[in-house]
This record gives C-alpha cells, structure tokens and sequence, in this order.
C-alpha cells in the first residue's frame, strides 16, 4: 500500500477554497471514480475501489492525504502529479 501526502499553501478565503476543492474533488470522481463527500466543514473523505483519503482545508494550506491499494501504487506517481497539477491550476 502506497501514500500520498500534500500540502500546498494558499492565500485565499475559506469559502473560495471549500469551492475549489469541491471542484478537485469532483475531478478526481470523473478521472478516478473516486466519490468524495463532506467531512464537516473543513475536510472532504475520498472513496473509491484503491483509494482512501481526505483532502483537509486549513487556513493558508490544504492537505491531501490517500492510502492507495495494490492497482493505485503501481500509479502513485502519476496520481500525486495530477493532484498537485489540479492543486496549482486551482488554488494557485
């Protein structure tokens, strides 16, 4: 089993930031079938078949955390780009 972990600092407000992770978080459901849903106010829980995780809003940075499973590790580079890579293009 593989993890991820992320922090990628932000300068924007809470209410923007829980937007454009709903809005990572609804790519990783198209790209991944990963489903997401909300873990109070500040933190999204990812499902899906090999994958774990929860994308954590904070004040100044989120934090993504995922377990993946046997089929996801093989894949763990190329998923942890394509988070980052959504990350930057969302919240700069």
């Amino acid at each position: 089993m593989s993890r991820i972990e992320i922090l990628h600092p932000h300068a924007r407000r809470p209410e923007d930031v829980r937007r454009l992770v709903a809005d990572i978080a609804a790519k990783l459901q198209e790209r991944y079938g990963v489903a997401s849903t909300a873990d109070g106010d500040d933190a999204i829980r990812l499902s899906g078949t090999g994958i774990q995780g929860r994308i954590r809003m904070q004040p100044g940075q989120v934090q993504v955390v995922a377990e993946l499973g046997l089929l996801f590790s093989a894949m763990k580079d190329l998923v942890e780009d394509e988070i980052r890579r959504v990350l930057r293009e969302k919240l700069g």
